[in-house]
């Protein structure tokens, strides 16, 4: 099967390998003149961003590059990109990288002629009514990793550093901060490390998985959910034993966009835990997602098993309980991956647990898992996490 179409839902995507050239293309759909690229140091400099940047420049459309983003995005992050829009007199922003350099640039989109703080964004009530729609520039998503699926999403996670309290991981939410138009090609994912690779389809994994176990009836998010997990089965191993591997990488980058457009049903534990958990100790956010995915799944269990026996029949799993078929596969998939066991792995001492435990329960996320959980439910799988007591 040839692994390349035009898609639209949840929004314009245009999905296959070598649609990278097509860039100018869609800015110029939008009505842009002045594309302002967003990416992340660690991208600018290699030769397929340049190239991005030649293409757009060769179109006739003027095109700068801001890059001062980090691997988990700040507030002055996205102040310093909204200073280079201003700069630039950009008309457009054209999103370039993973999640963090895909969540920064549609905060800075949505932000930067607003008048008001980031913040005043949050995902909380009708927040998302402050913002004049008029005033918001459009955006290009281009994804170069397969985990968040940030490119189909219409929120960004932004960190806001606090001087007199534990940083934390904000919800910067509104429905128009879904980019506008999409290239999902699998020949940006080429150059991604092998750790990275597996850290980023953990994530993916988490999306779908959370999804599925979501309370609530929402078929559509249900079987897209399903689907998404059965493709991180079929691909995420052969990747990162085979970067190179076009067709698997297509694969991961479908599970990708599929697991942030199921989410609209809900998350749950897992993100509720690692927002906090990356805002405080900086760890990768699909790392931090694949640690904790199995104490999470096991402390669910009496809610989640309709959701596990789906799961267990399209994944093929044997064995006659669905949670621990499921449990089963995701351990050794980890396993496979060398995923640490232990959030202790990743930095966590005994003492960050009240704090990480607070930052938890007051997470957007927490709603959606199907069992609530107080401030003492998530330090006893903090606990649990960090010592490997599954």
């Amino acid at each position: 099967m040839t692994m390349t179409g035009n898609w639209n839902y949840p929004t314009s995507i245009r999905f296959g390998a070598g649609r990278a050239a097509e860039t100018a293309d869609a800015c110029k759909e939008l009505g842009m003149t002045r594309p302002l690229v967003v990416t992340d140091p660690g991208l600018k400099d290699l030769p397929f961003v340049q190239k991005l940047v030649d293409q757009l420049g060769g179109a006739g459309l003027q095109a700068s590059l801001f890059a001062d983003v980090e691997g988990n995005p700040t507030g002055e992050n996205v102040d310093a990109g909204m200073e280079a829009v201003r700069a630039h007199n950009a008309d457009g922003v054209v999103a370039l990288g993973g999640g963090s350099a895909l969540d920064a640039a549609k905060a800075i989109a949505l932000a930067v002629h607003q008048g008001r703080p980031l913040w005043d964004f949050e995902d909380v009530g009708d927040n998302h009514l402050r913002a004049d729609v008029d005033k918001m520039l459009p955006v290009v998503a281009l994804p170069t990793t397969a985990g968040t699926g940030s490119e189909v999403g219409r929120a960004s996670v932004i960190t806001q550093v606090n001087a007199d309290a534990p940083s934390r991981k904000v919800i910067i939410f509104h429905a128009n901060m879904l980019p506008a138009r999409v290239i999902a090609d699998p020949e940006l994912t080429l150059s991604l490390p092998k750790g990275l690779t597996a850290a980023t389809g953990m994530d993916a994994l988490s999306h779908n998985l959370e999804a599925i176990c979501a309370p609530g009836f929402h078929p559509q998010a249900d079987g897209i959910a399903c689907e998404g997990i059965r493709l991180v089965q079929e691909h995420l191993v052969a990747v990162v034993d085979d970067g190179s591997n076009v067709d698997a990488r297509a694969g991961m980058l479908a599970a990708s966009l599929m697991g942030a457009t199921a989410f609209q049903k809900g998350l749950g534990a897992m993100h509720a835990m690692a927002h906090p958990f990356g805002a405080q100790l900086k760890a990768h956010h699909g790392m931090i997602n694949a640690v904790v995915m199995p104490y999470v799944l096991e402390r669910n269990r009496a809610a989640i098993q309709p959701a596990m026996t789906t799961l267990q029949n399209a994944l093929q799993l044997p064995g006659d309980d669905a949670c621990d078929a499921v449990l089963t596969w995701v351990l050794e998939l980890r396993k496979q991956l060398n995923i640490p066991h232990t959030l202790a792995d990743l930095g966590m001492e005994e003492a960050h647990t009240a704090a990480l435990a607070h930052g938890a329960v007051n997470d957007a996320a927490a709603g959606g898992n199907p069992i609530a959980l107080d401030e003492n439910g998530y330090v006893d799988l903090f606990t649990k996490a960090r010592l490997g007591q599954l």
